[in-house]
C-alpha cells in the first residue's frame, strides 16, 4: 500500500510573528514580509526593523569600494561576491548580517559556502552591542569565517576578529586608520571616510 507524505504549508512570516518557535528548515522555507529583518536564534523567530540610514549608508559605501576593487584592481578577482543584508547559517541559528564577502572560490557562492568575511554595523542598544561583539563573533568564527568586522559608529572604531588556532584574535583600528587585510591584497578601507557618512546623517537629524 502506497504511503502519502503530508507536506506542511509554507509559512508566511510577518513582524507580528516574532517570538514563535521554528525549526531551521521551517525558517529556510518560509516567506517573509519585506521591510523587516528576520533571524532565528535558539529556535525563536526574532524580527527587527531595517538598519538606520547612518548604518545603511556606510554599508553601501563599503560595498561600492569592494566592487570597485573587484573590477579595477589587478588582484581584485580574488573577491568572488559581496552582498548586504544576507542571512548566514550558523548551526541551528540564522543570523542576518549587514555585509558578507566571499573570497577565493573562483565562482559564485552557494548557500553552503561560508563567507570569508562578515561585517556588522553596531546599533545603539546595550543588548545589540553584546550581540554584535560577542554572540555573533563566536557564531561566525565557529563556522569558519576568516574575519569578522565590527564597525562601531559610537566608538569610531573597527574591530577585526579572527581565529588563531584555539584562540580568538582581535585588532582594533581607530578612525584615523586605513584597514588592509591579506585576504584582499591591495584593498584599502579608509575608516575616516566611512564614519564621515555617519556624521552627515547625525547632522541632518539635529
Amino acid at each position: 500500500m502506497a504511503t502519502t507524505t503530508v507536506q506542511r504549508p509554507r509559512l508566511h512570516l510577518r513582524p507580528d510573528s516574532a517570538g514563535i518557535r521554528l525549526t531551521p528548515r521551517e525558517f529556510d522555507q518560509a516567506d517573509f514580509k519585506v521591510g523587516w529583518r528576520y533571524e532565528l536564534i535558539n529556535g525563536v523567530l526574532v524580527v527587527s526593523p531595517t538598519p538606520l540610514e547612518m548604518e545603511r549608508d556606510p554599508n553601501e559605501q563599503l560595498g561600492y569600494w569592494l566592487r570597485l576593487y573587484h573590477e579595477t584592481h589587478p588582484q581584485g578577482k580574488c573577491l568572488d561576491k559581496t552582498l548586504p543584508e544576507h542571512t548566514v547559517r550558523t548551526g541551528k541559528n540564522r543570523r542576518r548580517a549587514d555585509r558578507v564577502i566571499w573570497i577565493g572560490l573562483g565562482r559564485l557562492p552557494t548557500k553552503k559556502d561560508v563567507p570569508s568575511v562578515v561585517g556588522e554595523f553596531v546599533s545603539a542598544g546595550r543588548r545589540d552591542r553584546e550581540r554584535d561583539y560577542i554572540d555573533k563573533r563566536d557564531e561566525y568564527l565557529a563556522i569558519g569565517v576568516d574575519e569578522y568586522w565590527v564597525f562601531d559608529r559610537f566608538q569610531r572604531t573597527l574591530s577585526v576578529f579572527f581565529r588563531r588556532g584555539a584562540r580568538i584574535g582581535k585588532r582594533v583600528l581607530a578612525e584615523c586608520d586605513v584597514y588592509t587585510t591579506p585576504l584582499l591584497p591591495g584593498f584599502e578601507l579608509p575608516l575616516r571616510t566611512l564614519f564621515a557618512l555617519v556624521d552627515d546623517w547625525q547632522a541632518d537629524e539635529e
